[in-house]
C-alpha cells in the first residue's frame, strides 16, 4: 500500500477552554474521495483549517503529501487546492480577472497559463461565462468556476469545504462528476458535505461528534455497522437447505408476516451468487434490494457516539 497523503496523530485544537478537535487520527489514502462529516460545529472547518496550514494544531502531528504541516505550512499550500464554504472569488471582478490573479500566486502566465485554463474552462463548462462577475453568476456556476480556479494549478489534492452548499441537484450532480474525474486523475479529495446521499460517490467516510472521531469505514462498511445492512424481504421462507446457504453466506433470516427478511451487512457479487444459489437465478433476479439511507446511518452514529 502507498504511502498515506494525509495521515494526522492525535491532533488536538483548543481555543481556550473549548476543545474543537480532539486528539483526531485519520489516513487518507492517495487518489481517494475522503468524506470528512459531522454536524455543525464538530469542528469539521477547523480540522481543513489545521490540514492546510492556515491554523496551527494545540497538539498532534500532521502529514500532507509527505510534508509536516506544523513545520513547514507553506510548502503544503503549493500542492493543494482549497474551496471554501464561501467560493474565493473577487466580486468586481470578471471570471477572466480571477483567473489571472490566481495564476499568478502559483506562477503560472503567458502560454503556460492560457493552455491550463483553455483545459479547465472546458472542463468546467465555463467558455461562456468568462467576462461575467461572481455577483452576477447563479449558485452552480459560481461553485463551478471557484472549482476550477482551486484545480487551475493542478495540486495533488483538494480540500472542499460543503462544495455543493446552495446549488440545484443538476449543478451538483455535474460537480460530482468532475469531482469523480479529478479522483481518477489520481487527485486525492477531502469532501465535507451535508448531504449525505453525496457519500456514495466517496471512497471512505469519517465522522466526527464534539471535535472526537466517531466512525471511520467505508460506505457500506459503515451501513451494515450502523444502519442493519442491506434488507431483502421474500414473499416466502425459504426451505431449510436454502436457509442454510444464505445464513452461510452471511445472511441474517428473519421471520416477517407472510414471508422472511434477508439481511447483510454488505452486497457484493458474492452475496448476489449466494442468493442465486439458494433461491434461484429467476427469483434472485426480481428481488428489491434495499439499502440503509446515509441520514439513518448519520443519526445512529451520533446517538451511539453520545451514549
Amino acid at each position: 500500500m502507498s504511502e498515506p497523503v494525509i495521515e494526522t496523530r492525535g491532533l488536538t485544537k483548543r481555543f481556550g477552554e473549548f476543545v474543537a478537535v480532539d486528539a483526531l487520527s485519520i489516513t487518507v489514502e492517495r487518489g481517494a474521495i475522503f468524506a470528512f462529516l459531522g454536524a455543525n460545529g464538530s469542528g469539521k472547518s477547523t480540522t481543513i483549517r489545521m490540514l492546510i496550514g492556515l491554523l496551527a494544531p494545540s497538539a498532534g502531528e500532521i502529514r500532507v503529501d509527505g510534508i509536516d504541516v506544523i513545520a513547514a505550512p507553506r510548502r503544503v499550500r503549493d500542492r493543494i487546492g482549497y474551496m471554501g464554504q464561501k467560493v474565493s472569488l473577487y466580486q468586481g471582478l470578471t471570471l477572466r480577472e480571477n483567473v489571472e490573479f490566481y495564476a499568478g500566486l502559483f506562477g503560472l502566465a503567458g502560454a503556460g497559463l492560457e493552455r491550463r485554463w483553455d483545459a479547465v474552462r472546458e472542463r468546467f463548462a465555463l467558455r461562456d461565462a468568462e467576462d461575467e462577475r461572481p455577483e452576477s453568476m447563479p449558485a452552480g456556476l459560481r461553485q463551478r468556476a471557484g472549482l476550477a480556479l482551486a484545480t487551475l494549478h493542478e495540486p495533488r489534492l483538494l480540500f472542499l469545504d460543503e462544495p455543493t452548499a446552495g446549488v440545484d441537484v443538476a449543478s451538483r450532480d455535474l460537480f460530482w462528476q468532475i469531482i469523480q474525474d479529478e479522483a481518477e486523475a489520481g487527485v486525492t479529495v477531502f469532501v465535507t458535505t451535508h448531504f449525505l446521499e453525496e457519500v456514495d460517490y466517496c471512497d471512505h467516510v469519517s465522522f466526527i461528534a464534539d471535535g472526537r472521531l466517531v466512525a471511520d469505514a467505508t460506505p457500506e462498511a459503515l451501513r451494515g455497522a450502523y444502519g442493519g445492512g442491506h434488507r431483502i424481504a421474500l414473499a416466502a421462507m425459504p426451505d431449510a437447505a436454502a436457509c442454510a446457504r444464505l445464513v452461510a453466506a452471511g445472511f441474517a433470516i428473519e421471520p416477517a408476516a407472510g414471508g422472511a427478511v434477508l439481511r447483510r451487512d454488505a452486497f457484493d457479487a458474492s452475496a448476489l451468487a449466494a442468493l442465486r444459489e439458494a433461491l434461484g437465478a429467476a427469483a434472485a433476479g426480481g428481488l428489491a434490494i434495499e439499502q440503509p439511507a446515509m441520514n439513518d446511518v448519520f443519526r445512529a452514529v451520533i446517538a451511539r457516539s453520545a451514549a
